[in-house]
């Protein structure tokens, strides 16, 4: 019953979120402060991780290709299909449940902790829109974030493969445009769109109605990524069902 209960009020929350909006002279500030927070912050992290894991990538696929039947340009196919359907929407989204989540709980948390958003209530504001409509703005540019990471991903693979002496610069690039179906972009910003909506309401929903100290804003960032994370995989294999099975 507590699931179902929890349940029941994410999605309270989520209609909560459009009703009654703050002022937009005071909601513009709130967007750029979380823009900053959560996309600009964010792009360090992503880029390194994205490129370094875009050349193990390329090196796990090329120590794999055994046979010299197989061409080597396959190895730039590897790479891309790898990372364009999964590692840069799916991994690194599961990533960023971790940085971004953990933030959003903690932040909206301390200030359940700190009775603010108790204030914000006896002042007539709406505090879901407030403190959740911001993030879920902000991180309406998470496509952004993919599109780099995506990038990155591949340049990693390519430098990987070149200084690795897997394959040539050109058998590289034969197998980036091997086959290339543009739907598996619109596939992979489609699972970005619905996994920023879950990074952006999920560990808001765990720091709004979170109850205790200081000790429980701790737990509630730890449950916030447990369950953030679980929906996104369960969104991502539904989501591939629906658009790559057809």
């Amino acid at each position: 019953m507590t699931y179902l209960h929890n349940i029941g009020a994410y999605f309270i929350m989520i209609k909560d979120m459009f009703r009654k909006p703050t002022k937009w002279s005071v909601m513009r500030y709130l967007i750029f402060k979380d823009i900053d927070d959560l996309i600009i912050g964010s792009l360090g992290i992503v880029a390194f991780i994205s490129f370094f894991v875009g050349g193990v990538v390329t090196i796990q696929t090329a120590l794999n290709i055994t046979s010299p039947i197989i061409p080597k340009y396959l190895v730039g196919f590897a790479t891309r299909q790898s990372i364009i359907l999964e590692f840069a929407p799916t991994f690194i989204s599961i990533i960023m449940a971790g940085k971004v989540g953990s933030f959003i709980t903690s932040s909206i948390g301390t200030m359940r902790v700190t009775e603010q958003i108790d204030a914000l209530e006896v002042m007539g504001i709406n505090a879901i829109n407030y403190l959740v409509f911001p993030k879920f703005i902000a991180l309406m540019l998470y496509p952004f974030v993919i599109s780099i990471a995506m990038f990155l991903g591949i340049i990693g693979g390519m430098a990987a493969c070149i200084y690795g002496g897997f394959s040539t610069l050109d058998d590289y690039i034969i197998g980036l445009q091997l086959d290339f179906i543009p739907f598996h972009i619109t596939y992979a910003f489609i699972k970005t769109i619905v996994f920023a909506f879950v990074l952006a309401t999920i560990p808001s929903f765990h720091g709004y109605f979170m109850k205790g100290g200081a000790l429980e804003v701790g737990k509630a960032s730890t449950t916030s990524f447990v369950w953030t994370s679980v929906v996104i995989i369960l969104l991502n294999y539904v989501l591939t069902q629906l658009l790559l099975s057809a």
